[in-house]
């Protein structure tokens, strides 16, 4: 029963995030770059992705298989991000629709803050205890924050800087519907410090008000990624 009441959750977000999607006034980019091209012999790449002949059209195409496996959290942060989105399934093609599973490890467990460019994200707690939160844009920079327990839902707005953090004493596992097949995430720790080639530390040091040996020494260690 736990687990058909737990499946259920997850259906609903996603025709939620479905809903949040289509309502948008304005056709969400696909991918970070649609540079304009006047000679198609040099190159085509669309915003999205080009679509199969539906005579070949398989189920196969609208499938994933695997969400109910727990992931390794033995990484830096404490987490893991298992994406479905249309790089897992093809179908989700101009759907506007895409789903992720997150695994945290106890005791503090984080998804580190981070945006979503492209996607408006709705969030089911399953397993655990999670503070979360998002930060609003300047000037104000307000955080709205809360403490979910599962069964609970909380948004993030579509480009706002989010974040998750497992504060229990067990494992922890979310659910999230996203308003894009490919909505994109920018890690704001790993963008800032683990950028290649990496930012010059003279503008860091400046931004941050941080001596230039410790922005060089945060700049040493990220780069990696959690999903």
């Amino acid at each position: 029963m736990k687990g058909h009441c737990s499946f259920l959750a997850v259906f609903a977000l996603l025709a939620l995030a479905s809903i949040l999607g289509t309502s948008a006034y304005d056709p969400s980019p696909l991918q970070d770059t649609c540079v304009a091209i006047n000679d198609p012999k040099t190159g085509i790449f669309v915003n999205g992705k080009f679509c199969k002949d539906p005579k070949f059209v398989t189920a196969d195409d609208f499938f994933f298989s695997g969400l109910n496996i727990p992931r390794d959290t033995s990484n830096p942060v404490g987490s893991v991000v298992t994406p479905v989105n249309v790089d897992q399934i093809p179908g989700l093609n101009t759907m506007g629709i895409s789903l992720v599973r997150i695994d945290y490890a106890p005791y503090g467990g984080l998804n580190p803050p981070h945006t979503h460019p492209r996607a408006t994200e709705i969030l089911v707690v399953l397993e655990g205890t999670l503070y979360v939160g998002f930060v609003t844009s300047n000037p104000d920079n307000r955080l709205v924050s809360k403490v979910l327990y599962p069964g609970d839902v909380f948004v993030f707005p579509i480009g706002l800087i989010h974040f998750q953090q497992n504060v229990g004493k067990t494992n922890a596992v979310a659910f999230a519907g996203l308003s894009s097949q490919n909505p994109g995430v920018i890690t704001i720790a790993n963008a800032v410090f683990g950028s290649n080639p990496p930012i010059n530390p003279d503008v860091l040091t400046r931004a941050f008000q941080l001596d230039n040996n410790v922005v060089k020494y945060l700049q040493s260690r990220f780069g990696w990624k959690n999903n």
